[in-house]
């Protein structure tokens, strides 16, 4: 498993853009986001799909599908409040 590269970020946009939007992250480089001094959220890829890893606790979600996607942003959503 790789870290997504700028092609595998791009059929995400949608979802990257709905993360910038959370408080209290800031997107060090493209998809890799930070809270505090922390690294929070950060996606790989391999041949299974794209995969976003979380922490506080660690989780790694597939965020292939919508329904993955939606399950990322609410549990980040719980993690920052």
């Amino acid at each position: 498993m790789r870290h997504a590269r700028d092609c595998d970020l791009d059929r995400i946009d949608g979802l990257l853009a709905q993360v910038r939007t959370l408080p209290g992250l800031i997107e060090k480089k493209r998809g890799v986001f930070y809270r505090k001094s922390r690294a929070f959220l950060h996606f790989h890829e391999d041949p299974k799909g794209l995969f976003a890893d979380i922490s506080d606790p660690d989780e790694r979600i597939d965020v292939s599908e919508a329904s993955g996607q939606t399950a990322l942003i609410e549990a980040a959503r719980r993690r920052l409040a």
